[in-house]
Order: structure tokens, then sequence, then C-alpha cells
């Protein structure tokens, strides 16, 4: 079955950085578009970022020029270097991933990991 395993969260001091990683696993067919969300207490889930697999990225006005998405050979396996961070970027991040091409702050069809918290402290 589809599987999406993320690392990397954690807490850190405003201005800090942070590493996430997520692997996918058990996609019948290939994957076109593997993104990051995030959700903060009482608020909506959010796109934060997408790859395609061919490189074209897409960021959300609040993360561009401090988050930046990138992609292993494999291309099942995405990583999210956050740096400068802000209390305002705490939340729950989800990695997901589509057989369908990246959207801007959408994903169609996403199959979704657990997520990992990543909390900023000002």
């Amino acid at each position: 079955q589809v599987q999406l395993v993320e690392s990397g969260g954690g807490s850190v001091q405003a201005g800090g950085s942070l590493r996430l990683a997520c692997t996918a696993s058990g996609f019948t067919g290939s994957i076109n578009c593997m993104a990051w969300f995030r959700q903060a207490p009482g608020k909506e889930r959010e796109g934060v970022t997408n790859i395609e697999t061919g490189g074209n990225t897409y960021y959300s006005d609040s993360v561009k020029g401090r988050f930046t998405i990138s992609q292993d050979g494999t291309k099942n396996t995405i990583y999210l270097q956050m740096n400068s961070l802000k209390p305002e970027d705490t939340a729950m991040y989800y990695c997901a991933a589509s057989r369908f091409r990246c959207s801007p702050g959408k994903l169609y069809s996403p199959s979704w990991g657990q997520g990992t918290q990543v909390t900023v402290s000002s």
C-alpha cells in the first residue's frame, strides 16, 4: 500500500533552521508531484511548496525565499530545508504525493503522510 514517511520535525528558536524529509513507497505507477502542506491549530491546511519530477517548483508567498524543496535521484524522496524560521511557521507539516501534475498550492488525489510537528519559539 502507499506509504509516505516524514522525518525531521522538532523545536527551534526563531531564526533557526530545520530540514524535513519524506519518502514515498508503494505507488502504482509514477509519482508526478510531491508536496509539503502544513496545518496550524485552528487553521485550514495550506499548501506550502511542491515539486514535479521534472523539477518545477511552487512556493507559497509566506515561505518564498526561506524554504527550499528538493528531491533525490529516485524522485520518491523529497526534502524541505526551512531557514529563517518564524513563530508563524509553527504547524504540523504533512508530506503528500500524487500521480497527477502539481498545481500551485494544490495536489490532486494525494496520498498523505502522518505529519511531523514543527514548533518555532520566539
